[in-house]
């Protein structure tokens, strides 16, 4: 896996993924972009999210949507790690089994999510949550 960051102007960057994939990184002042550490948690969701929608797959779960929310806190003094960081599961879909979506969480979580492993190994408090939403009958049509 490769990854360049190229400086851009002021505090703003360019990231390239090995895969050429780009994002413009920036500070929260500046905000043309993404901080750096607001992409650790996106990664961070995406990782868990991919696990979670791949093991209710697996488990033949008629899953129809899936969304993390993720609220973290940071220490008052640098390095500013994550102190908290809190990842909330939103799921829909047909008959989902409550126990399956458990499963899949906690496999992500304590297993193959790899972010989710280094932030809480870093000291952060990683915990999470779920919640399954009723189909709309908006959805049973489509």
């Amino acid at each position: 896996m490769k990854a360049e960051v190229k400086w851009l102007e002021e505090l703003k960057f360019v990231a390239e993924s090995g895969t050429g994939h780009s994002i413009v990184l920036d500070t929260p002042n500046s905000n043309k972009g993404p901080s750096p550490m607001e992409m650790l948690l996106m990664g961070m969701g995406g990782c868990t999210g991919i696990d979670v929608i791949s093991i209710l797959k697996k488990a033949r779960q008629k899953v129809k949507d899936c969304r993390v929310q993720i609220e973290a806190e940071r220490e008052d003094d640098y390095p500013r790690t994550f102190r908290k960081i809190h990842l909330h599961f939103i799921l829909s879909g047909t008959n989902l089994s409550e126990h399956q979506v458990q499963r899949a969480i906690q496999l992500s979580q304590e297993t193959y999510c790899a972010a989710s492993i280094i932030m809480g190994r870093s000291g952060a408090e990683v915990t999470h949550s779920y919640e399954i939403m009723a189909e709309s009958q908006e959805d049973k049509a489509s």
